[in-house]
Order: C-alpha cells, then sequence, then structure tokens
C-alpha cells in the first residue's frame, strides 16, 4: 500500500508540475457586433514578464517564406497591416488594411503532431503574419487554413522548455468570426458570428458547455470571478451581453470594449508564483474591423495610443516601420506619424527555441 501511495503522490507531482509549465499564458478576446456600429474586436495579452512588444507597419509586397523547412509556404503580402511583435520575432495580434483581424492566444492542450509533408508549412511565429498578408476575409482565412501545416517553436518558461501551445481567432468587416485549435496534430475550426469569446484552456468545445452553468448565460451558478480562464470565458461573455445596444458615440463604443476587456483582465502584480497561467495582463487591443483602426495600450501606462492603417505607408516597395510605445512614453491618441523605418523582422524557424527576456533582449 505504502508503494501505491508512493506512485499516486509521485504521478500528482508530475501532473501539477506539468500544468505550471503548460498553462504559463493567460489571454482574452472578445468580438462585438451590432448594427449601425462598426465591429470590434478587444483582445489581452497575460503573461509573466514583458515581451518586448513593439508595433509593425508591414507594407503589401513582402516576400516571404514560412520558415518551416522544405515543404515551407511562399507568398508575396497581398495586404499591408499593423501588426504586435513580442520577443522581437513572432506575431501576436494584428489588423490588415482589409480589415481581417488575428488574435493568437495561449491554449495548454494544443498538440502540433508530426509535419505533414502533403502541406506547406508555416511557423508559429508567423501565423498571425501569413493571415494578414494574404486575407480579406475570415472565410478566406479558414479555407486556407485546410491546407497549411502550422509548425511549433519552443518557449523557455521558468527554465522549461516546451512547444508554443496556441490557438487563433480570426474577425473580419462583416462581423464573421473563427476560432482555430490543433489539437492531436489535427486542425479543429469553429467558424460563425456566434463565437465572439476566446481565452485559454480547455479546449473550445468545453469552454461552451461551461459556459451554459452561469446565471445570465443559461445556468443559476453566479459569476465567477477568478483569473482562471474559464472564469474569464463567462465574465467576458456575460458583460459582452451587457453593451448598450445604440451607443451614444463612436468613442463609446470602443471604450465600451475596453470595459468588458478590463473586467476579464489580471490585474498588475496579480502574478501567482507557483501558478504562473494566473498572470497580469500586460497589453490590451482593440481592433476596429470596419474602419482599419488598430487600438493599442500597455496596463502599466495610462495612456492609450491608436494607428489608422489608411494614414500608414502601406504600398509595395514600402520600408517596414516600428512605434515603440514602451520608448516614448509621452505618446498618446493617434501616433500613425510616429511610425519610423526599421529592418524587417527575424521571425523565428520552426523548431527554434526562444530565450528572450526582459533583461538580455537576446533570441
Amino acid at each position: 500500500m505504502k508503494k501505491a501511495a508512493k506512485k499516486i503522490v509521485a504521478a500528482v507531482v508530475i501532473a501539477l508540475s506539468l500544468a505550471v509549465v503548460m498553462n504559463a499564458d493567460a489571454c482574452t478576446r472578445i468580438l462585438w457586433v451590432i448594427k449601425g456600429q462598426p465591429v470590434l474586436t478587444g483582445r489581452n495579452m497575460d503573461w509573466t514578464e514583458k515581451m518586448g512588444t513593439k508595433l509593425y507597419a508591414m507594407p503589401k509586397g513582402i516576400e516571404r517564406d514560412g520558415l518551416a523547412g522544405d515543404n515551407s509556404a511562399k507568398w508575396t503580402s497581398k495586404y499591408g497591416s499593423v501588426v504586435a511583435v513580442v520577443w522581437d520575432g513572432a506575431v501576436a495580434d494584428g489588423v490588415n488594411e482589409a480589415g481581417l483581424g488575428a488574435n493568437l492566444l495561449y491554449l495548454a492542450e494544443s498538440k502540433f503532431g508530426q509535419p505533414k509533408p502533403d502541406r506547406e508549412g508555416i511557423a508559429i511565429s508567423l501565423w498571425t503574419q501569413y493571415y494578414l498578408d494574404n486575407f480579406a476575409t475570415v472565410a478566406e482565412a479558414v479555407e486556407a487554413t485546410k491546407s497549411i501545416d502550422v509548425r511549433s517553436i519552443e518557449i523557455v518558461h521558468k527554465g522549461e522548455k516546451l512547444d508554443a501551445p496556441l490557438h487563433m481567432s480570426l474577425s473580419d468587416a462583416t462581423g464573421d468570426s473563427a476560432i482555430i485549435e490543433i489539437l492531436d496534430g489535427k486542425t479543429v475550426i469553429h467558424h460563425g458570428p456566434q463565437y465572439t469569446v476566446m481565452t485559454n484552456s480547455p479546449i473550445y468545445d468545453d469552454q461552451l458547455v461551461l459556459l451554459k452553468q452561469y446565471e445570465g448565460l443559461g445556468g443559476k451558478k453566479p459569476l465567477p470571478g477568478t483569473a482562471e480562464a474559464e472564469d474569464r470565458f463567462a465574465r467576458a461573455a456575460y458583460y459582452l451581453t451587457k453593451l448598450p445596444e445604440k451607443p451614444v458615440s463612436y468613442q463609446a463604443s470602443v471604450a465600451g470594449v475596453l470595459s468588458v476587456m478590463r473586467n476579464a483582465a489580471t490585474p498588475i502584480g496579480a502574478n501567482d508564483p507557483d501558478r504562473p497561467n494566473v498572470s497580469a495582463t500586460l497589453w490590451r487591443t482593440v481592433i476596429d474591423n470596419t474602419n482599419r483602426r488598430y487600438y493599442f495600450e500597455f496596463t502599466d501606462m495610462p495612456n492609450v495610443v491608436w494607428i489608422d492603417l489608411d494614414k500608414l505607408n502601406l504600398k509595395e516597395g514600402s520600408p517596414v516601420e516600428i512605434f515603440d510605445l514602451a520608448s516614448d512614453l509621452a505618446a498618446s491618441g493617434n501616433v500613425s506619424s510616429k511610425f519610423k523605418p526599421t529592418d524587417s523582422v527575424d521571425f523565428y524557424k520552426a523548431g527554434s527555441t526562444v530565450t528572450w527576456t526582459p533583461e538580455t533582449k537576446k533570441r
């Protein structure tokens, strides 16, 4: 009995250790579509340490390689975009000049499986950029997803290596939406305007079931208040239903989405050292898919900035440009004119390891 008990304890310890490693990130995304108002997509980025996030303007006409080995996808960007680049080599969020928005979030259950030689490969560092470069609508992007093979990179978190377990949300100017997961090497797609909320674990099908147990969403349980992914999912879904049917102004619409995102955020300083899946919200975005405007804020700064894509130089042959809000603390409002030419992003190759830290800023 003692040996059996020890085995059980050891198994529990291993399971808990894996859970700590795998649930390192916690983000939230919502989509708000209401008649007479622009389509708005909000997202929180939660992580245990700063990611060196900078905004880049990516012009059309850039030739790209999927960085996934011999059968990498290759393409030339059809649309210009503005994106949030993390760790100096991966796109986590953005919108293109057609109004397609893409948000990359953490999902511990993601398993990419072995490379598929019959599909063109794309490193996950380029997954978001691939959609923004090539497609104007969610439907186009979903159809293309069926023939690509997304391949992971390694993330070093708290000294542990893990394949970047991520999933994708897409939205467009029509209000269409998609949630894309890769589970046991298979692509699972939830496509339709009804998929308005997304967080992290568990997988999306399970999230939809859990959601129905709360008051105001089909059940009787009181609305939960923790930073767990399923609780943030419920709060975001609930408060999304409380936004006004007729906002008094455009500004009120954007502020409404921000209010829901802030309700689903984890406060600064709330990192749990023993449970890194409870991580502070580092930054927040709102995509105006209709007007092709991108709002961005760091949660440790009081100023919100935004970029109008029609005021950026996104023509073919234009340089890649950068804006670093962390280095321009006085910036606020429209910062479209503050982008400056820079080198192209050196994206992480599939199978490579992210070793970037706020202290060393090395790859």
